[in-house]
């Protein structure tokens, strides 16, 4: 029966560091650290600048930051998919002008330059921090914009990743969407970082890439560079020195093993023939054609918001449709898609839609919640949609986020299927999953978002490094939630599906499908390794996975749990 680690995860060492496995695999290469810093003597010798006055140093701020984010938004140019999406929002932030303003005001008060742009960057990242949520995440962002306009203003290249000159397992305290964009798999073998979590930036495109990924790693960075390492992306462990010819082996193994994952061509069943839709995510035309090139069932979740992070008005009804137009069209007559009304708020504030000045956008005005006070929002959108399908054919189906009561269900299943289409709302709140038989009452079916649904059920800042082992989709709770969202689709005889970052682990995949889940939609890296993954076992095995991971006290023993009933 086929694995997905030469590691099973219950391995012990007193050679052993742990952290949260992201994007499996198994790795053997020695450390490379990332340079995160400016030196220090570049920042002495620079000194106050020697500006005449702060008009001449608000200059100099404004070139390196037209520098550093340029080169955002080339590498975004370069990119496609979850990646490009990262580096523009970096790109924006690098030129957003509270934080300039914020530079000013330091300026003013007597400031040296770099100064100015530290303690800027400081309360910038105080008041995300002190919002929480999804917000919290763009801190890692903010420090590493820091770092690369500090190195321009002194004369110094960007600080990040270095290029290896060997294949390498790369270690940083935590990595910047411009640090893991543009990595080699051949070179950077395995990500291995001591903050974040599965939902962060780095595990995003990790999954992209397909490199083996660890996050949350306590004392990674104390590993020595050159020090030979296994890292092994299920069990999310990292060995240190381990006995040469074995992690060779399992490196073998993990390898043969990847090529067998490769031949997978669908469609998702488990071994005696359940059918399972497995499904991409997407963001715009561009990932959409990368995706349907993997054998998918068609589209789980398509990302609207992210077509418009940069937009400052709001596109007109026809300018819409063109663009999900463009995302419907490689899927014509070869399965759905399930579009997603504006996620806006929080972390993707979109200029024409989020709300300004909210104490806690995460638990704020966001998603269907922006249609409340702007309903002609989500009438246009729903009109663009409805438009492209018409025009493109595409089985085309559409649910709301942050969707909270049966109430609120309603009436957007009322406005969709107005227009023709397939109506569902996603299940994020606890509420609606408590909620869900009677929420499938009113829709035809359910999508479980597992990043925010895990979240908002932990009470868990989702990049709280401290805080990742109750961040973990393997979390009894949030199980819980999505086995009593699972059923109640059962009873209804509707479908209930998941689109959170938790479709693409293999192992967590057959417990999904054991609790009742009929489709997991993931990145189109994923999805091999999942599809081949649930062929290899029948019905009852996913079902008494499911019954593991429920019965499990924590993600860890869950996991655990699971890898045995699938492998023995």
């Amino acid at each position: 029966m086929v694995t997905f680690s030469g590691t099973r995860p219950d391995a012990s060492s007193h050679r052993l560091l742990r952290g949260t496995p992201v994007v499996p695999g198994v790795a053997f290469a020695p450390v490379l650290h990332a340079r995160t810093e400016v030196s220090a003597d570049a920042v002495t010798a620079y000194g106050d600048g020697g500006f005449a006055d702060e008009a001449e140093a608000l200059e100099a701020y404004d070139q390196a930051v037209g520098t550093v984010a340029s080169g955002f938004e080339a590498k975004a140019e370069r990119a496609s998919g979850a990646i490009a999406e990262v580096l523009t929002a970096s790109a924006g932030l690098t030129r957003d002008k509270g934080l300039r303003s914020a530079v000013r005001k330091q300026l003013r008060a007597g400031d040296a330059l770099l100064a100015s742009v530290h303690g800027a960057v400081e309360q910038f990242a105080t008041i995300f921090t002190g919002m929480g949520g999804l917000m919290a995440e763009r801190v890692a962002d903010l420090y590493d914009i820091e770092r690369r306009l500090v190195a321009r203003l002194v004369g110094e290249p960007e600080p990040g990743v270095p290029t290896p000159e060997h294949p390498s397992v790369l270690v940083a305290e935590d990595l910047a969407p411009a640090d893991t964009a543009g990595l080699d798999p051949t070179l950077v073998r395995a990500l291995v970082t001591e903050r974040g979590g599965p939902t962060s930036h780095t595990a995003i495109i990790a999954r992209q890439l397909g490199i083996p990924c660890v996050v949350g790693v306590a004392g990674a960075q104390a590993v020595a560079s050159g020090t030979a390492v296994l890292v092994d992306g299920v069990a999310g462990t990292i060995e240190t020195d381990p006995d040469a010819t074995v992690a060779e082996e399992r490196v073998a193994d993990d390898h043969e093993l990847r090529a067998r994952l490769a031949t997978w061509s669908g469609p998702g069943a488990t071994a005696d023939g359940t059918p399972v839709k497995v499904l991409a995510n997407v963001a715009d035309g561009d990932s959409a054609v990368s995706a349907a090139e993997a054998p998918i069932d068609g589209v789980g979740l398509f990302r609207t918001e992210l077509c418009f992070l940069n937009r400052t008005e709001e596109p007109s009804v026809e300018e819409q449709a063109a663009i999900y137009a463009d995302v419907l069209r490689p899927f014509a007559g070869r399965g759905y898609v399930v579009v997603r009304t504006l996620d806006a708020g929080s972390d993707k504030p979109v200029a024409f839609a989020t709300l300004e000045g909210e104490e806690n956008p995460a638990l704020g005005v966001r998603g269907l919640r922006l249609s409340f006070s702007n309903p002609g929002l989500m009438e246009r959108q729903l009109d663009a949609i409805a438009l492209a399908a018409r025009e493109v054919g595409t089985e085309t189906w559409v649910m709301a986020p942050m969707v909270a009561t049966v109430a609120e269900a309603a009436s957007f299943a009322d406005q969709v299927r107005a227009r023709g289409l397939k109506a569902g709302v996603m299940v994020e709140v606890p509420s609606a999953a408590l909620l869900a038989h009677r929420m499938l009452e009113v829709v035809d079916f359910l999508s479980i978002g597992t990043n925010d649904l895990t979240q908002y059920t932990m009470a868990a800042d989702r990049m709280a490094t401290d805080l990742a082992h109750l961040t973990d989709p393997w979390q009894p709770a949030v199980l819980q939630l999505v086995a009593i969202t699972a059923e109640a689709g059962r009873q209804a005889g509707k479908p209930v599906g998941v689109c959170g970052e938790a479709a693409a682990d293999p192992l967590l995949a057959c417990a999904l499908v054991g609790m009742g889940i009929t489709s997991l939609s993931m990145a189109s890296a994923a999805v091999r390794a999942v599809g081949a993954q649930l062929a290899t076992v029948g019905m009852d095995a996913c079902e008494e996975a499911a019954e593991a991971a429920l019965a499990a006290s924590d993600p860890m023993s869950a996991r655990e749990d699971v890898f045995r009933v699938l492998h023995g």
